[in-house]
């Protein structure tokens, strides 16, 4: 049988014959990339994610599931003088026939990501989170009895909850920050019987998130000529830039790549430093000196990576420069007025950080950094978190072990390795 896809080094060029890899065997500091077979996009007679089935790096879709919603931004439009203005919406709101219950864009990343490891011997998923990537993946593990570990800062266990009872999800909560989860992810997932999810580097968590540019590419006839998103590791810009060459790879949605115009949030913004020196690698001592405090301090954590795949091979130096990009630094007074302004003109509840790539769209448009004439699309990557409580019962997430950062962790592998024998 012909493979569906194959891996290729972004940094070397070789293709990778381990196709559980998230990282280049030869050394170079890089991303691996998806080939698919089928270089048009064809859509499958299934709604959400997997209508882009023939791009996801899986054999069968993961059912039902939902997907991006992508629509025209009539009164935002309006407001900011933009007619060929258009939202793609990865949250809830049944009015837009939004249906992601876990109110984030992370589920296009959990559901091919769950569905991968599936065909690939059933691992369990470690993930380390600042929120929304957890409880995205505690949502599916919920709805799809698929067992997960998920580490979060403890200041983000609020954030962990879900729609359906879940059993299967081992939450570990950290007394530090995003960067301190991470830590000790990586830890777990040397565990027998357990993988490290791979973040930026899991192809399936890029390419699912990869289908909001398909899904606006389909919708519109054609790719934007801008993209606005908020970054905190820059993931999900690299997942559209990786969407768009394969749609001009098609011929058939256009040959320009759109321009990513990417946010984040002040005090926290190493991503908007470098790039406006032109740097490929992130400078702590310059671009975050105080990086703690300043974590603390925006009103989106989910936007504070430390350690973004900024200066790797297929990074998000290379998005940036390929589309010619622009980088916005947006304070929290800016952003909490853009959050009241989407909901007055479009009647959704955003996330924080959607909040912030709104505030960006509006510096843009008046500073001239887009044209009326222009395509755009901005990406909300999340919201309607009133509506889901409204329409579902919520259930917090248990906490199964707590740890300080930086501690000997033999303690909870053991916890670990016996909640890991449940499964066999």
């Amino acid at each position: 049988m012909i493979p569906k896809y194959r891996l290729r080094c972004y940094g070397g060029g070789e293709i990778i014959p381990d196709m559980t890899a998230l990282s280049c065997p030869s050394g170079h500091d890089s991303l691996l990339r998806t080939e698919y077979c089928r270089r048009r996009l064809h859509l499958a007679p299934y709604s959400g994610i997997f209508r882009y089935l023939c791009w996801l790096p899986v054999t069968r879709p993961l059912l039902p599931s939902g997907g991006p919603v992508t629509f025209a931004a009539a009164g935002l439009s309006r407001e900011l003088g933009l007619p060929r203005l258009f939202v793609s919406f990865s949250g809830y709101s049944p009015e837009h026939h939004a249906s992601l219950a876990t109110g984030s864009f992370k589920e296009l990343e959990a559901l091919p990501t769950m569905q991968r490891l599936t065909e690939f011997g059933n691992k369990i998923p470690v993930i380390a989170s600042a929120g929304n990537t957890g409880r995205a993946f505690a949502g599916i593990s919920a709805q799809y009895k698929k067992p997960v570990v998920v580490v979060v800062p403890e200041q983000a266990l609020p954030q962990l909850w879900t729609t359906a009872p879940a059993h299967d999800v081992f939450v570990v909560a950290v007394d530090g920050d995003y960067t301190d989860a991470i830590a000790v992810s990586t830890a777990l997932a040397a565990v027998p019987g357990c993988v490290p999810e791979g973040g930026a580097k899991n192809v399936a968590r890029r390419d699912g998130m990869g289908t909001v540019m398909l899904d606006a590419a389909v919708t519109l006839g054609r790719m934007p000529d801008h993209y606005f998103q908020a970054v905190g590791s820059g993931t999900g810009a690299i997942a559209a830039w990786e969407a768009a060459l394969r749609l001009i790879g098609d011929g058939r949605y256009g040959a320009a790549l759109p321009r990513l115009h990417l946010a984040q949030n002040q005090p926290f913004t190493p991503l908007v430093s470098a790039w406006q020196q032109r740097r490929r690698a992130i400078d702590p001592d310059v671009d975050m000196p105080d990086a703690s405090n300043a974590v603390q301090a925006v009103m989106s954590p989910v936007l504070t990576n430390r350690k973004p795949p900024y200066s790797l091979a297929g990074g998000l130096f290379d998005a940036l420069q390929a589309t010619d990009g622009r980088m916005y630094a947006v304070s929290n007074e800016v952003g909490r007025k853009a959050a009241q302004l989407l909901r007055d003109a479009e009647g959704i509840d955003p996330d924080p950080a959607a909040a912030i790539a709104t505030a960006a769209l509006v510096q843009a448009a008046e500073t001239g950094a887009v044209g009326r004439d222009d395509l755009i699309l901005l990406n909300i990557t999340g919201g309607g978190y009133g509506r889901i409580r409204e329409d579902y019962t919520l259930y917090p997430l248990t906490t199964s072990a707590r740890v300080t950062a930086g501690g000997p962790h033999e303690g909870l592998i053991a916890e670990l390795r016996e909640w890991i024998a449940h499964y066999g």
